[in-house]
């Protein structure tokens, strides 16, 4: 029923989390999508219920072993495409975000440590995926992030499917600015601000006009590497 998330994690507690609350909570009561997290530890083969080892070749830290992390793997009913969460992975973008948005089911792997064994991720095809260029203390955060960006995606979630096309990095830019009342705005420091006159003209070609040009504006300051990406693609 809906989209669905199996999540393979040592902190099932930690989820939904965020997600079970705002429009993703809506989504969830309303069976829009749905999720099981799996404790990786039950799937432990000795009495301590060991999930990793040192790593082969030395070195600081600890790795999560294979044969458990497949024993968890293959009891999810409907596993779905499977995606490990790695700061060594394809980065998180928009339209990859639309792409598993239209997936059936997913399978996030969230790591510990100082990661997961090879061999496990190479026999089942997990695909890496990384939300940025940063180390977290493990996979569930960004396992959020990911969910986060696909949900609002999937019928039903949004209440104005306007919004989600012409959000940021759905067009290749960044969004424009926005406002809303007071008009004007008296600042703390006594200083005033109004809206921008075409916003309040009424005249829908003028405000579409002014809208792509800030997204323009924006995108050439803050992002120009999302222009050049665009050129290339015509």
């Amino acid at each position: 029923m809906g989209w669905h998330v199996n999540l393979l994690t040592l902190f099932p507690d930690m989820f939904p989390g965020t997600l079970g609350h705002s429009i993703s909570g809506r989504a969830l009561e309303n069976g829009l999508w749905s999720h099981e997290a799996i404790q990786i530890r039950d799937f432990a083969t000795d009495k301590h219920n060991t999930v990793d080892d040192t790593p082969f070749g030395g070195g600081a830290g600890m790795v999560m072993r294979p044969d458990v992390i497949e024993n968890a793997l293959l009891s999810c009913k409907k596993p779905g495409r499977n995606i490990y969460l790695s700061p060594r992975g394809t980065p998180l973008t928009q339209s990859l975000a639309e792409e598993l948005a239209q997936e059936d089911a997913l399978t996030l792997l969230c790591g510990r440590y100082e990661g997961v064994d090879q061999r496990v991720l190479d026999v089942h095809n997990f695909e890496e995926i990384s939300i940025g260029d940063y180390v977290l203390s493990g996979g569930e955060p960004a396992a959020i992030i990911l969910m986060d960006a696909c949900i609002r995606l999937l019928d039903g979630v949004m209440g104005n499917n306007e919004t989600v096309n012409e959000e940021s990095f759905s067009n290749g830019l960044l969004e424009y600015p926005h406002y809303t009342k007071p008009d004007p705005w008296v600042d703390a420091h006594g200083n005033t601000h109004a809206v921008p006159e075409t916003l309040k003209s009424g005249h829908h070609k003028n405000i579409n006009a002014w809208r792509q040009e800030k997204s323009l504006e924006l995108t050439r300051k803050r992002r120009p590497d999302l222009l050049k990406k665009n050129d290339k693609k015509t």
